[in-house]
């Protein structure tokens, strides 16, 4: 490689440096950093909250039958059983008995069983046991012919994830972490309000769509712009416990405010209404000092950084933040949007890998949520269990992330709860299902946070927001179609748990390939992220560097 190329990279390289040198100085773990794990709290929970509460709004009473208005003034026992043909042990939830309804009325005599029956003409009536409160699925007859509605409004939740995800993306990595983190906390509000006032099907899938653009990004903002700021040493258990106390306590949470509020739109204003605090967060969570050191934004770093140093009652050596300034003043980034990740090789092959091994984590996490209502047991305890595997698997993770490294901890737990959802296929309903489950979904808790710090970490700075949000909208695409790999049940019972279980198996294959990240820093540059990727594969270096030859479309640009 040219003289001139190595020097220019090198002092690339060095601002990475520079700025792990003033980070050590100020404290890698200090009062300020414990300040900001703590506040990541009530985003984790509503991170939570925006994610499933849409499962307790619109989950469905499993025992229904037609409304027939004649037979009003019954006891709802009767009502079912002159109404409903009996199927083996159950009845008949979608038909009712083609009957003179009066003459029944008056004789007090069910209709013969062999009678003929029609669909439900006049509306459906929900025995509310299971779910023991009116759920806008039981208040809009979203059942039988209708009841692909519930499953196609939380794709459409996910559709808005899509786009929100992009655009929060773009925005963290233009405009800054901070703006992108309250954007998307303010749209969660609005789409979580206005999905109250709905009347049918379309504009309740336009607020869960502004609900979904909120999703991930109400989080990860602030996960990332935390994890900037912390010490390599102390990266695993902020980003892992992180996740586990605050997004694990809030799945833990939800069910049982849902059963509280027993009732859907008082559960929307609840998990809603406290956003709007967000308006705080810009007094209160700094800018990324990494961010604005890599958009030349230097002074404002400095600030940043002086704060820290005051709240920490630490000191940096003038000569270590002197070399930082220099440096970042010479290797300003606004040029390295995401176009430049997709444009080297080695960082687009293993974005490539990174999205598989993401939607497959997505994918069979969702999918093993879903199932919840079908398992066989309670669906309100059967949520809380499985949800309560969130703390112990995450923690476990974060005290042998940093030992066995991320590569392993992603591909062995996901390829395990693979193994585990095709046994669980063909065991019965009940407690059986219900003990792989959540053995599959301690096992998809562990790689799919896993997963999460990896991709924060093989990314470089300039492009970690954006790329972040680009593969977590993978994960999207992913969990579009898990409301409908659960609604596969239809088709053959088994279908949904082997469907995920395949995939399971693939994605830990393809993750084997990528690069292992354990006690490395986080990449500055374009061109610390494709050494990473080089030097850091399974099988070492993926090709030997040609001295003579320029690695990259930036480095050819340096030379001429």
């Amino acid at each position: 490689m040219d003289g001139e190329v190595k020097e220019k990279l090198n002092k690339n390289n060095g601002d990475s440096d520079a700025l792990e040198a003033v980070l050590s100085h100020v404290g890698e773990m200090g009062r300020y950093q414990k300040l900001l794990f703590l506040g990541m709290a009530p985003f984790g929970i509503f991170f939570a909250f925006v994610y499933f509460v849409q499962m307790f709004i619109t989950a469905t009473p499993q025992r229904h039958w037609c409304h027939v208005p004649e037979l009003s003034e019954l006891d709802p026992r009767v009502r079912r059983n002159f109404t409903a043909p009996q199927l083996d042990d159950e009845w008949d939830r979608c038909a009712m008995f083609n009957s003179n309804w009066s003459q029944v009325l008056d004789t007090m005599t069910a209709p013969h069983p062999s009678s003929p029956t029609i669909p439900c003409q006049n509306g459906w009536e929900f025995e509310l046991g299971d779910i023991p409160y009116h759920t806008i699925v039981s208040e809009r007859g979203w059942v039988c012919e209708y009841a692909g509605y519930a499953p196609l409004a939380q794709a459409i939740f996910f559709a808005g994830s899509f786009v929100g995800g992009i655009f929060f993306g773009w925005m963290a990595d233009n405009f800054g972490r901070v703006p992108a983190l309250v954007g998307s906390t303010l749209m969660a509000l609005v789409g979580g309000i206005a999905s109250i006032y709905t009347t049918d099907l379309l504009d309740f899938m336009f607020c869960r769509f502004l609900v979904g653009m909120s999703y991930d990004s109400i989080f990860m903002m602030m996960y990332i712009l935390v994890l900037e700021y912390v010490g390599p040493s102390h990266r695993t258990w902020v980003a892992n416990m992180s996740i586990a106390l605050y997004f694990g306590g809030g799945c833990l949470i939800l069910p049982w405010l849902a059963l509280w509020m027993a009732d859907w739109r008082k559960l929307l204003w609840v998990t809603s209404i406290p956003l709007v605090l967000v308006v705080f967060v810009p007094f209160l969570v700094p800018e990324s000092a990494r961010w604005l050191s890599s958009k030349g934004r230097v002074n404002q770093a400095v600030n940043v950084l002086k704060r820290f140093e005051k709240v920490n009652g630490t000191k940096i050596p003038q000569d270590v933040l002197d070399e930082f300034i220099v440096s970042s003043s010479q290797t300003r980034q606004t040029n390295e949007s995401i176009k430049y990740l997709f444009k080297s090789a080695p960082l687009r092959t293993m974005m490539v890998y990174m999205v598989v091994v993401y939607m497959a984590c997505a994918m069979i996490f969702d999918g093993l949520v879903r199932m919840s209502e079908g398992l066989g047991l309670d669906f309100f305890i059967t949520f809380t269990l499985t949800s309560a595997t969130e703390i112990p698997s995450v923690t476990l993770l974060a005290c042998v992330l940093d030992r066995w490294g991320r590569r392993y901890l992603t591909c062995g737990p996901i390829a395990i709860a693979g193994i585990l959802s095709l046994i669980a296929a063909f065991v019965p309903k009940g407690i059986p299902q219900v003990s792989l489950a959540i053995m599959a979904r301690f096992a998809i808790n562990m790689s799919y946070n896993a997963a999460i710090q990896w991709s924060t970490e093989l990314l470089p700075t300039a492009v970690r927001a954006s790329g972040s949000s680009l593969i977590h909208v993978s994960g999207y695409v992913a969990t579009v179609v898990s409301p409908f790999i659960v609604y596969s049940e239809r088709v053959w019972r088994s279908l949904p748990l082997l469907i995920l279980g395949s995939t399971a198996l693939i994605a830990a294959g393809v993750g084997l390939l990528l690069p292992e990240t354990m006690g490395r820093p986080m990449p500055q540059t374009i061109e610390e992220g494709e050494r990473t990727v080089r030097e850091y594969s399974l099988c070492g270096k993926v090709e030997e560097v040609d001295e003579n030859e320029p690695q990259t479309n930036k480095e050819k640009a340096l030379i001429t």
